[in-house]
């Protein structure tokens, strides 16, 4: 069967990876839609390779450049702008799959829009769930699509569970915890007093993964393996207390299932997110992803351990987050992204990120979530409330 894929944030890591194994599966997929901020000439490379029915691209200057790039070459891809446009793009460039990989508050309404209308989501965007869990779940549920994570560590869960599952938990099918695991990031060993003078290019190192900057800061504070923890609960319909967080630097065990016989379930691979998303794009099949095979006798160890949240103040922020529900999580990841982008574009000290998430989460009274219009509301405010305990830093 041929599947018809719109990619959310083409020019994105996962966005250029995934059209890496559609390139390699011409037979299985075609592209129907790309979409990208503001890289316009890759975006327009893209297209001139891909002909996708339509392109979408930030503001109205980067439609008339990609459109000139694009007639230049012959290409007839529609070329639209904007927040409205993406949403365009899922519904009516004819997809019946979408890659949901838009990083931010920014991909939560396309992808919305994605699961009422039906698609196979392929979610790598967290906010999705993170800010609108409960929404986007009764979603997908309305639109009688299928959700397939792309995260590393949810995509690893999700092929350790048994198939019923994950369309209807119940306890005689014997899953017991969820263990994501996270490499600890590049500062795991660093000595505290030393974490203070952090530059945004030592946090943005990471060992294992190739990402882009804001998740590689996230990787970093762990927050990204708090906001994973918070999508975990939605995504697969067990309580809080039983998903775990375990230290595993090498990155090689991408999650595993605990069940009630004793059994723990792992899923290994190479760190090459081109897995997950060879495993979303053709699931129930799997289909060769230009990965490397796994070599267990060139590893010379595999170790776990459990987080330090003096060290990670960030991952208890988030755990807090997702007890406190409704709208505490989408509070957690606005003040996060104000606070990662101060700290990369803004010189302001990384110690101060859990600093300022902290304080906006006390500052914002947390109420339960009935509609988007209240999500987008209270993300705007949590922005603003951030911005200002920024200010008052410097």
């Amino acid at each position: 069967m041929m599947r018809h894929v719109a990619i959310l944030g083409s020019t994105g890591s996962i966005g250029v990876n995934t059209l890496d194994v559609i390139r390699a599966h011409p037979d299985r997929f075609k592209v129907f839609a790309l979409t990208a901020s503001k890289q316009v000439e890759l975006l327009a490379e893209q297209c001139i390779e891909f002909a996708p029915a339509i392109a979408v691209i930030g503001d109205v200057q980067g439609a008339a450049q990609l459109s000139a790039l694009l007639k230049e070459k012959g290409i007839h891809t529609q070329v639209l702008y904007g927040p409205e446009a993406l949403v365009t793009a899922v519904t009516d460039s004819g997809c019946d799959t979408v890659m949901a990989a838009i990083v931010g508050a920014a991909g939560l309404v396309p992808t919305l829009a994605a699961a009422k209308a039906g698609k196979r989501v392929l979610l790598a965007n967290k906010e999705a769930l993170v800010m609108s869990g409960h929404l986007f779940m009764q979603a997908m549920k309305a639109g009688g699509g299928e959700l397939l994570p792309i995260d590393s560590e949810h995509n690893a869960i999700f092929q350790c569970l048994p198939d019923q599952f994950t369309k209807a938990p119940h306890p005689s099918l014997g899953v017991e915890e969820l263990w994501l695991t996270a490499s600890g990031g590049p500062f795991r060993n660093t000595p505290l007093q030393e974490l203070n003078v952090i530059t945004p290019a030592q946090a943005c190192a990471h060992p294992n993964w190739v990402m882009g900057r804001k998740i590689s800061v996230d990787s970093a504070t762990m927050m990204n393996k708090g906001l994973e923890v918070i999508e975990a609960f939605w995504l697969f319909g067990l309580p809080l207390e039983k998903i775990k967080v375990l230290i595993h630097p090498q990155s090689v065990v991408h999650s595993m299932v605990r069940y009630v016989d004793g059994s723990v379930m792992a899923q290994l691979g190479q760190p090459d997110m081109r897995t997950p998303i060879a495993y979303g794009l053709a699931w129930p099949e799997r289909i060769e992803a230009g990965v490397a095979a796994l070599n267990l006798t060139q590893l010379a160890s595999l170790s776990f351990s459990e987080p330090d949240l003096a060290r990670f103040p960030c991952l208890a922020l988030a755990f807090a987050a997702a007890k406190a529900g409704g709208v505490a999580p989408t509070v957690l990841n606005a003040a996060n992204e104000i606070a990662v982008a101060a700290f990369l574009d803004e010189g302001m000290p990384y110690l101060q990120i859990p600093q300022v998430v902290e304080k906006t989460l006390n500052a914002i009274q947390i109420s339960s979530v009935d509609s988007l219009e209240v999500i987008l509301d209270i993300d705007a405010q949590a922005r603003r409330a951030a911005r200002d305990f920024i200010k008052a830093i410097h």
